[in-house]
């Protein structure tokens, strides 16, 4: 039953990296900010969602230094 469950974690996550790829969320910018780490993480995540339509995305606003 657990390397039943452990297939289907892994395949969930190979399916959503494959995803996350799919969308160009895997490019090699050169800045890359929370909101981007965090899109790809959840797009990992939620994987074969992406296939049903769901769009998963994050917003985030880092403080900048004071001047």
């Amino acid at each position: 039953m657990r390397s039943g469950a452990a297939v289907v974690v892994v395949l969930w996550l190979l399916i959503g990296l494959f995803a996350a790829y799919q969308r160009g969320y895997l490019g090699g910018d050169d800045q890359v900010n929370c909101a981007e780490v965090g899109t790809v993480l959840v797009t990992v995540l939620v994987g074969p969602l992406n296939y049903v339509g769901l769009n998963p995305t994050i917003e985030c606003a880092v403080p900048q230094p004071s001047q």
